[in-house]
């Protein structure tokens, strides 16, 4: 399935709310993986790349432009390298969605990233999810290590497989 959108067959109401926001910068797409998806992101920084792959994993459980961005949500990550810093963010973002929050994001900006001490800091605008008002797409149980790939040439590339 390497695409980048889902058809999630909104209802009135999803489509009103997607009309109210300028349409939300894709850079990522899904490629096929036997039982899980993998997210393949990209941006001109490594920050945007980042924040491309968090994007990438809430489109997966919903139409992020269905989101409004009603409130802010910080999340911050460390790690001891830069492939445990990109696991344990997306891992920060989704437990702020599964714990108690259930905050989903329509988008997510990485403020800094620190590569000497692998720390990284990043907020989202956002709501609560609700199955009312956003459309449910696949559950993502969890992030792995398998695969996991970042490549900075000329454009940077970030590579992800969720388990669903």
């Amino acid at each position: 399935m390497a695409d980048d959108q889902r058809d999630y067959n909104l209802n009135e109401a999803q489509k009103g709310i997607k009309a109210k926001y300028p349409p939300i910068q894709r850079k990522y797409e899904y490629l096929d993986h036997t039982a899980d998806v993998q997210l393949h992101a990209w941006g001109d920084t490594l920050e945007e790349a980042f924040e491309q792959c968090v994007m990438a994993m809430f489109g997966y459980m919903t139409d992020t432009e269905t989101v409004e961005p009603l409130d802010t949500v910080e999340v911050e990550a460390k790690g001891h390298d830069m492939l445990s810093l990109l696991f344990h963010l997306l891992d920060e973002w989704l437990y702020k969605f599964s714990a108690n929050e259930f905050f989903i994001p329509r988008e997510v900006k990485v403020l800094s990233i620190d590569r000497t001490h692998f720390r990284l800091r990043s907020i989202g605008w956002g709501e609560e999810f609700r199955l009312i008002k956003h459309p449910q797409g696949t559950e993502v149980k969890a992030i792995t290590y398998s695969a996991m790939q970042i490549h900075e040439k000329e454009k940077i590339e970030v590579f992800v497989i969720i388990d669903i």
